[in-house]
């Protein structure tokens, strides 16, 4: 008799649970661009390359301090394609995936920071689409049920990416002021498309904008912002106290 995939998905958490040796959660920081994509220019000289992994190094050792795993998608100035990036983050079994960006518009006369998390539609086609590149089927499990499993884990997902990207405009709005606050929106964000955890991509403000593009090269702004960024993911994802 075969096994609902309700009862094989519990079967798979528990025994995931049971094999986790390392009590540290595990946040995967994926700095935008890089390498010969440099992104947005910024009005102060940087590129959006530049900014992004300036902030996620920041982010990082934040982090590390309060008790968390911390993966970069790129330590340097390297060039990877979107996919490469999540599929670091599902590799490695990561429990978040934040992926840092900076605006800009073609007038450059818009500002503020937002968060996006996946639509219902690419949340629907992702572990169709990119099975072939994130995995393949658990083992023991056919086709059918690992489509099922999907559907219930990527859904389950969706609510945490949404309670994340709020967090992360809360804090934002805490250093960069609530008229910047562009709020959390959705989209179909290729690089968070075949996430397996919680995944969110956030703009921290337009580089390109003549007062605001300064404002982000600035390295007390970047701390701030990498604070900020730093506290909604602890938030969200708390360390366990030792016994």
């Amino acid at each position: 008799m075969k096994s609902s995939p309700l009862l094989v998905l519990a079967a798979l958490a528990a025994s995931a649970g049971a094999a986790a040796a390392d009590p540290r959660p595990l946040v995967v920081l994926d700095p935008g661009h890089g390498g010969s994509n440099r992104g947005a220019a910024g009005t102060s000289g940087i590129f959006e390359k530049q900014l992004t992994l300036a902030l996620a190094r920041t982010v990082r050792d934040d982090l590390v301090a309060r008790g968390y795993d911390v993966v970069l998608t790129r330590e340097h100035d390297a060039t990877l394609t979107l996919r490469q990036r999540v599929a670091v983050a599902n590799r490695r079994g990561a429990d978040l995936f934040v992926s840092i960006h900076a605006n800009a518009s073609a007038g450059r006369v818009q500002r503020g920071y937002e968060t996006f998390v996946l639509t219902a539609a690419g949340v629907d086609v992702d572990g169709r689409a990119l099975r072939s590149e994130t995995g393949t089927p658990r083992a023991g499990v056919d086709a059918a049920t690992a489509l099922v499993l999907d559907d219930v884990e990527r859904g389950a997902c969706q609510w945490e990416a949404a309670e994340l990207a709020f967090a992360i405009q809360r804090e934002l709005r805490a250093v960069r002021g609530g008229a910047g606050d562009r709020g959390v929106r959705q989209d179909a964000h290729h690089v968070l498309l075949g996430a397996t955890m919680p995944a969110v991509l956030v703009e921290v403000g337009f580089i390109d904008h003549p007062i605001e593009g300064q404002e982000l090269a600035r390295p007390a702004t970047q701390a701030a912002i990498a604070r900020a960024l730093a506290t909604a993911i602890s938030g969200m994802l708390p360390v366990d106290a030792p016994p």
